[in-house]
């Protein structure tokens, strides 16, 4: 378990992917974001009996997006904990059942989007799940900013901390190489792009990017890669902002997916690749 800054702790799930324990409220109270892959619960439950006290439970399970990697957990730990999980309202569709995430586009190039071709559909139907309310104040996570920052989910969410300029940034961007499995397993820091073959709408994807830039952050914690902290990270994030890397080519990187309070409401063809010499020949994805 890494410290991210002042009562932030990360966690890294299976190799791949964080969760965090952020402290709020009175002393002992403390809040889950996100819950990693499934088959995390057991690992999450005695990280958090160590780093609190045996049988402790969070005020609230809180979910930056509903991707398998951030929610393959949450109904477990939640009914384990007997506590509430809260998503943005624009995830709610993909974690009650009712609709399945635009699929990932694995001709956007890297190991990670080869590697996405054989992920399932992602959509799970949970229970006791409730919306975060309008705004930017946080439940049960006083002092911090929850950020709207769409693109990689309709619905994902970024927290930031004014106090200390700590940011936890989601899928947003990533503190590694994400579009490299070697650089996610060995952890190598780098502030780069996020979830590339998973980043339905290249424009809103940027525009979250800058968005956090904005805030320059001290100390950083993502959905995946280690805690960064340092004048130099708000540095590293505005050249991401500046120059943000969009794919050359891709499915959705000149005709994003569109969704609404009820899921997806338009995907675009899979992106063709002209075969040759055949003069007709298309091959799709």
């Amino acid at each position: 378990m890494k410290q991210v800054a002042a009562g932030v702790n990360q966690l890294l799930i299976q190799r791949f992917v964080n969760v965090y324990f952020v402290e709020a409220g009175a002393p002992g109270e403390w809040v889950l974001v996100d819950t990693g892959l499934p088959g995390s619960a057991k690992t999450i439950i005695a990280a958090a009996d160590e780093l609190f006290y045996p049988g402790t439970h969070p005020e609230a399970i809180i979910l930056t997006h509903g991707h398998m990697d951030h929610a393959g957990s949450a109904q477990e730990l939640a009914n384990h904990w007997h506590v509430p999980i809260l998503a943005h309202r624009l995830e709610m569709p993909f974690l009650t059942g009712k609709a399945v995430y635009p699929p990932a586009d694995p001709t956007v190039g890297g190991s990670l989007a080869f590697v996405s071709r054989f992920f399932p559909p992602q959509t799970f139907n949970l229970t006791g799940i409730h919306p975060l309310p309008e705004g930017e104040e946080v439940p049960y996570m006083a002092g911090w900013q929850c950020l709207h920052v769409p693109g990689h989910a309709p619905g994902q969410v970024a927290f930031f901390r004014a106090e200390d300029k700590t940011l936890l940034g989601a899928d947003a961007f990533a503190t590694t190489v994400h579009d490299s499995v070697p650089s996610i397993l060995l952890g190598i820091p780098k502030i780069s792009r996020a979830g590339t073959p998973f980043n339905f709408d290249w424009e809103a994807t940027h525009a979250s990017v800058v968005k956090l830039s904005n805030l320059e952050p001290q100390a950083i914690g993502c959905g995946h890669g280690p805690a960064v902290h340092g004048p130099h990270v708000a540095n590293e994030l505005r050249e991401l902002a500046l120059h943000f890397p969009v794919p050359p080519k891709g499915r959705y990187v000149d005709n994003p997916a569109r969704t609404d309070e009820n899921g997806v409401e338009f995907i675009p063809l899979p992106y063709l690749i002209r075969c040759q010499p055949a003069p007709l020949c298309w091959a799709a994805e």
